[in-house]
């Protein structure tokens, strides 16, 4: 502090989240002048990297997006070329695709309560310090994201960027008892995951309401592989008319792209999202859970999304067993297709929202050009809207507590920033 009126905070790096960047906060007398997320890590030229690649390339060159959601990658991919090739992957072969992808849903929000996230609200530093002072915590945690991780592996051949996965389908399946196996491992994960909700709802939560829009696929089943794009306002669209209803522009502060609504502004994908809009389809113990813990109608403070993690983990484990029960094998492991000249777009839940994939292809089955549109990237505008809140609400707080809210509330929202591009160092500059 230079003097009375004015402060400098700054925060080498954030820690417990994917990435690296900065933000910035400037606060003139009483108010807050100034919030950036400086996202400054160099782009990573995917997009490009697709340019003149064969169309069955896709899968495995996205994965290598994120080590954190490759399934998600690889998926809606497998999608947006399906699409443009004009063929549709149904039954059995769908069911593994949702299976595949409830496992990465388990490991990926497994790793965010436990070891991200759930250290703020027991007042440790690191999951280090949290397994020294909770260890059958962090072991529940473990075990949650090793049953996810079983089943990534069984499916995708390895935990981490998966290798069986090819458009139309797989290189491989399952027969039912290699599927089987699973079973037991999963039945302790799902006792594991409601006692996940009941111990994350007994959190105490900073007070923040937001009033973004929310986004997030809609269908038959609660989201995962594939649906239609709605918004709490009511307006839904096709998925290939993404585009066309989420903008995206550069900021000068950010090397990855932020999104409006063309019918609104900013808005926030994810899982408060998916529950506002799906919740009527969890599964029947995930409803359960999420009433026990509180959670009805809307939940609209975003540190609580630990909570609607937690909830979902439910679901996808019952899911995963309720899929492995009923699985027949197919005839053969993909749909066998042809490449045609066309524009083909998919789109899927990612654990942090919906990630969409739009592919031209020409008729030698070679890519003219690609668009990917990650979940974090389409959160920044509401992420630096609601800490302008939550800076603006906290202006009494001394320099310690202040940097600590904004570290925890980025949290709520479990960026994972190598998918977007990278962030953060933090500085809160008071004049």
């Amino acid at each position: 502090m230079t003097h009375r009126r004015e402060r400098l905070l700054s925060v080498g790096a954030l820690a417990r989240v994917e990435g690296e960047g900065a933000m910035y906060v400037r606060i003139a007398g009483d108010r807050v002048a100034e919030i950036r997320l400086n996202i400054y890590e160099p782009p990573r030229f995917f997009e490009a990297l697709l340019r003149g690649r064969a169309y069955t390339e896709p899968p495995d060159i996205t994965s290598r997006i994120c080590g954190i959601c490759p399934v998600a990658y690889q998926l809606s991919a497998c999608r947006a070329v399906e699409d443009a090739c004009g063929v549709a992957v149904e039954g059995p072969l769908n069911d593994l695709r949702r299976l595949l992808y409830c496992g990465e849903w388990i490991e990926s929000h497994a790793l965010h309560i436990y070891l991200l996230h759930a250290p703020d609200f027991l007042g440790c530093s690191s999951a280090i310090e949290m397994a020294r002072d909770h260890r059958p915590l962090v072991e529940r945690g473990l075990a949650l994201k090793k049953a996810g991780n079983a089943i990534i592996e069984l499916l995708g051949g390895r935990a981490i960027h998966p290798i069986n996965v090819r458009i139309g389908g797989f290189h491989r399946i399952p027969v039912p008892a290699e599927l089987s196996r699973l079973v037991p491992q999963l039945r302790r994960a799902l006792q594991d995951a409601l006692d996940t909700v009941h111990w994350v709802a007994g959190f105490e939560f900073p007070d923040l309401t937001i009033d973004h829009e929310f986004l997030a696929l809609t269908g038959e089943d609660y989201p995962l592989e594939r649906g239609t794009p709605r918004t709490t306002t009511g307006a839904a669209f096709e998925v290939a008319g993404f585009e066309e209803q989420v903008i995206e522009e550069q900021v000068p502060h950010s090397t990855a792209l932020h999104a409006r609504l063309a019918h609104g502004g900013r808005y926030l994908t994810g899982p408060l999202a998916r529950f506002a809009l799906n919740r009527d389809l969890l599964s029947p113990l995930a409803r359960e859970a999420a009433h026990a813990a509180g959670l009805a109608g809307q939940c609209r403070n975003p540190a609580q999304s630990i909570v609607v993690r937690a909830v979902e983990i439910v679901h996808a484990v019952e899911e995963a067993l309720r899929i492995i029960a009923a699985y027949r094998p197919p005839p053969r492991p993909y749909v066998p297709l042809r490449p045609r000249a066309g524009r083909g777009h998919g789109a899927t839940e990612a654990p942090r929202g919906v990630l969409f994939h739009r592919y031209d292809i020409d008729a030698d089955g070679v890519l003219t050009s690609a668009r990917i549109v990650p979940p974090t990237s389409q959160n920044q505008a509401a992420i630096e809207e609601d800490l302008r809140r939550l800076v603006q609400d906290r202006l009494d707080l001394d320099d310690a507590a202040l940097t600590a809210a904004c570290e925890q509330a980025i949290r709520s929202y479990d960026p994972c920033i190598s998918c977007a591009a990278h962030f953060l160092d933090l500085d809160i500059v008071r004049s």
